[in-house]
């Protein structure tokens, strides 16, 4: 079976394969001398426990989720090319470029973004963030020297770049920060358990785990009374202020995903349900007029789980994808 850490570095690449309509899961092969699984593997361990600075080639599609410095150098003209930084949900991430060579005059580029875009799609979703969509990109051929260094909003940023001459590259340096109150957030892995707390202010967070789930909501602090409700449109709790939702879809954008429950009012117990999507999002809004706070853990929906469908779980959008 693939471990945790193997679906976390095919991640990406599941979302290319889904968005070309090619397959649902890819096959995961042993890893060799360019997979990047050995990036935990016992000897970079170690070296990283001696405070090594970790060290290593990008390809063209490539995806990280460990500080170090990372050069990309061209061996033929690349023209999509993108790297996908992610970081543990407390976690932002810095990238510094160290060395940049190339023509941009000549039509290379080199972008940061803040976030993640797929095929026209964003996380977080432009409802969701301080940014405009335009605010969030950051051209290296527009601001050169002037901004050499950028840190994301989120756990999550990349790269794009397209560079046309044969030797032409870059080098950056990432690192990662703490933030104590995690907003919008992407999953490394299919389980895990997160508080998710806005204190105070006027903002909207996502959670997102890029796999069918069972999601448990165990608590819940929304400044309401007591209660769950679940969504049968056109009901909702959109004109309650302060409210959390339950979305899923096949995509990376929340604002483009079905909506699948809401929960109005604060409750402390259980509250289980399956979700059969690619894409899970457990979305808080807050009106900034109370702390707000939800606690909820998760792990990857398996067939038989798909099968027995009881209780209050979430089917009607999801589960015929499978």
């Amino acid at each position: 079976m693939p471990s945790a850490f193997q679906f976390q570095c095919h991640l990406v690449l599941i979302f290319l394969a889904a968005s070309k309509g090619e397959t649902r899961y890819l096959e995961v092969r042993d890893a060799g001398e360019d997979d990047p699984f050995l990036l935990l593997s016992e000897d970079l361990k170690r070296e990283l426990s001696a405070g090594q600075i970790y060290r290593r080639s990008l390809r063209c599609i490539d995806m990280l989720s460990i500080e170090g410095q990372f050069t990309f150098t061209a061996d033929q003209p690349q023209l999509h090319c993108a790297t996908f930084f992610i970081g543990e949900p407390e976690e932002l991430i810095t990238i510094r470029y160290d060395f940049v060579n190339i023509d941009c005059q000549g039509g290379d580029l080199l972008k940061v973004f803040d976030g993640w875009i797929l095929k026209g799609e964003k996380f977080p979703s432009s409802l969701d963030h301080p940014l405009t969509t335009s605010q969030r990109y950051v051209d290296f051929c527009e601001s050169g020297n002037i901004q050499r260094s950028i840190r994301s909003s989120q756990n999550v940023a990349m790269i794009f770049f397209r560079i046309q001459q044969p030797g032409n590259g870059f080098t950056v340096t990432v690192k990662k920060s703490s933030n104590l109150f995690p907003c919008n957030v992407i999953s490394q892995t299919p389980s895990g358990r997160f508080t998710m707390v806005i204190p105070h202010q006027h903002r909207n967070c996502s959670f997102s785990i890029i796999y069918p789930v069972v999601i448990k909501i165990s608590d819940l602090i929304l400044g309401h009374l007591n209660g769950l409700f679940l969504k049968k449109p056109p009901a909702g709790c959109a004109g309650v202020g302060d409210f959390v939702e339950l979305l899923g879809g096949a995509g990376l954008d929340p604002s483009k995903m079905f909506p699948l429950a809401d929960l109005c009012h604060s409750f402390h117990g259980s509250a289980q349900m399956k979700i059969g999507c690619d894409n899970t999002v457990l979305r808080m809004v807050s009106s900034g007029k109370h702390i707000n706070r939800v606690t909820f853990e998760y792990h990857q929906l398996d067939l038989q789980e798909t099968e027995t469908r009881k209780e209050n779980s979430i089917e009607e959008f999801c589960f015929p994808s499978i």
